[in-house]
């Protein structure tokens, strides 16, 4: 197991674009509020999502993106297509031991792949980037479609716990997710090769 795990510090991911084929990723400002508050005010997001309320507003959207400026317990990208946000995904380094990744996109941006996309841009990120030996994440029950993203990166399911989701203002069931250094390596490895 790899020793001393570091947080990301605001300076490293301040600057920090990810490029994808689709796909743009880039630190969140208080001028994507707006687009932020729209996006996510959505009953349908918010209840896949354990952190986002519902109603979702502007205020609620500056306070997030505040709160990124300040601290670094979190790593967080917004997604963009042709230069307009699309969603929003990152990972969570409270638990430096297990960081988390986390990710939404807008419901008229749905199945069209980006949410896999931008994932495998932020997985790369994190394990080129930083001393970690695996990630977590974790798609509720009721949600195939988050789970199939999950699986498509190489995550291997964990198990189920309950967590708390804030917008349905109770507990609920959620499929637990791991993907290790070794496999994400493997995985990429073999991308590789048939690419060539």
């Amino acid at each position: 197991m790899l020793q001393d795990i570091p947080t990301p510090t605001r300076q490293e991911t301040r600057a920090c674009v990810l490029e994808t084929e689709r796909l743009s990723l880039r630190r969140p400002t208080l001028a994507d509020v707006k687009a932020i508050a729209r996006l996510a005010n959505d009953r349908r997001i918010a209840e896949m999502t354990r952190r986002l309320p519902h109603p979702y507003l502007e205020d609620d959207a500056a306070a997030f993106v505040s709160t990124l400026a300040d601290a670094g317990g979190e790593t967080v990208f917004v997604i963009e297509r042709d230069h307009q946000p699309v969603g929003m995904v990152g990972v969570d380094w409270r638990d430096a031991e297990s960081p988390e990744l986390g990710y939404w996109l807008g419901v008229e941006h749905w199945g069209r792949g980006y949410a896999t996309e931008a994932a495998r841009a932020v997985i790369d990120y994190t394990f080129e980037e930083f001393s970690v030996d695996h990630l977590m994440s974790g798609a509720r029950v009721a949600n195939p479609a988050s789970r199939n993203i999950l699986e498509k990166c190489g995550f291997q399911w964990s198990g189920v716990q309950l967590h708390r989701f804030e917008a349905l203002g109770s507990s609920t069931p959620v499929d637990c997710f791991r993907l290790n250094r070794t496999v994400w390596s493997s995985l990429k490895h073999w991308g590789d090769a048939t690419r060539r």
